[in-house]
């Protein structure tokens, strides 16, 4: 997922479902797409608490409760997909402090935009694995940096098995092919190496646990005629409008890169309109808003036109907005039959709204009473306890 950022739902617990199904009455279906509980998705892994993208983070939401844990994916220079947030993996591993690989600083571009640092297409499979991985977020956990290392989608596929025999779920894996186009100019196209490597675990179904994501369009299209599996269109943006709510937009968070490359002009505000659902329901089996788009956020503005610090911190920033009447996209989406999952609820109190009062429960359980058939989240014991507030909220 960005930074800022079916009908058929399997991995649920028999526990969860049990919970979901109990009671006497059978209560009325929840107001997500298949009725059932939404899931939760482990955002790279339990990202709150130990470096992204690492098995043992994966393996704490797993043990948190999480449905399904998420790797984004990148291309080693040797062909191998390794789990790491972006192409340059300097904000996440030690490599700026390896002398040996000093000479591997460069510049290249990433949809369109020039970044400099230590990119993942420029090492072997074993280079990276002498890299170790690091917090990311100055404000969280440090501890763990330099202890764990960078995995393998083999290695993630193979931990979600053995940790869900542990808990006796079946744990769902969600991959995101990160930048798909840079890959390609990079000769080091993902989509027939991931397929590849879910054949070989028998993944090839719509009810494998497995759900494939991406922020293009092209390699969706693409997987949707070599795969059943579920296909999850997300739709991104920059910033917000904190006077009228609406997300904001700049390169490269404006748009689809294929669709930059292809000279279309659209925003991905437009993937969340009645007419691009439509076209999303063609090719993907459901929508990855940014959370926005569900539920925007304003701010509260004096006479001078500058936004006001609500909570008087000193700082005015997301914190001080609330948020304000829900669009239809969840109802928009699921008339298409197509599973809405939002991202990414976080518990820092600086990236909740003012109106949940410091309480991240309160966000997760806006989005559940709305019908959002999943939700990414860096802290997912927060979310399963959210959510097994909200069953029992309903009944359950």
């Amino acid at each position: 997922m960005s930074s800022h950022r079916l009908p058929l739902i399997i991995a649920m617990s028999a526990s969860l479902l049990a919970t979901a199904c109990g009671g006497g009455d059978d209560p009325a279906p929840l107001p997500t797409l298949s009725g059932q509980a939404p899931l939760v998705v482990g955002h790279r892994g339990a990202s709150g608490y130990r470096p992204d993208h690492t098995l043992e983070s994966y393996a704490l939401a797993i043990q948190m409760g999480a449905d399904f844990i998420e790797p984004d994916l990148v291309a080693t220079k040797d062909g191998h997909l390794v789990a790491r947030h972006e192409p340059n993996i300097t904000s996440t591993t030690d490599v700026a402090s390896r002398p040996e690989f000093a000479s591997r600083k460069t510049k290249r571009m990433v949809d369109g935009v020039e970044e400099e640092g230590w990119f993942a297409t420029d090492f072997t499979l074993a280079e990276l694995k002498t890299l170790r991985a690091i917090q990311p977020l100055a404000e969280r956990d440090q501890s763990y940096n330099g202890k764990f290392q960078i995995p393998t989608l083999r290695e993630v596929l193979d931990l979600a098995k053995t940790e869900g025999g542990k808990v006796g779920r079946v744990i769902g894996v969600y991959p995101e092919t990160k930048h798909p186009t840079y890959h390609e100019d990079a000769g080091l196209k993902l989509e027939d190496r991931l397929l590849a490597i879910l054949a070989e675990y028998g993944y090839t179904k719509k009810d494998s646990p497995v759900i494939l994501q991406s922020f293009e369009t092209a390699n969706l299209k693409y997987l949707r005629t070599k795969t059943q599996v579920r296909l999850i269109q997300l739709v991104d943006g920059n910033d917000y409008d904190f006077k009228t709510g609406a997300v904001t937009f700049e390169a490269p968070y404006d748009r689809p890169y294929d669709w930059t490359r292809a000279g279309r002009k659209d925003l991905f505000a437009s993937m969340v309109t009645p007419a691009g659902l439509a076209e999303i329901a063609k090719y993907a089996d459901g929508v990855g808003p940014w959370k926005p788009y569900i539920v925007p956020v304003k701010g509260t503005f004096g006479a001078d036109g500058k936004m006001v610090d609500v909570n008087k911190d000193g700082v005015v920033n997301y914190a001080d907005a609330s948020s304000s009447t829900p669009t239809s996209l969840v109802a928009d989406a699921h008339k298409l039959g197509l599973m809405v999952h939002t991202w990414t609820m976080r518990n820092e109190n600086r990236r909740l709204a003012f109106d949940y009062k410091g309480d991240p429960q309160a966000e997760y359980l806006q989005f559940y009473r709305l019908g959002v058939d999943g939700v990414f989240s860096d802290f997912a014991d927060t979310a399963v306890a959210a959510r097994k507030a909200y069953l029992t909220e309903t009944g359950r």
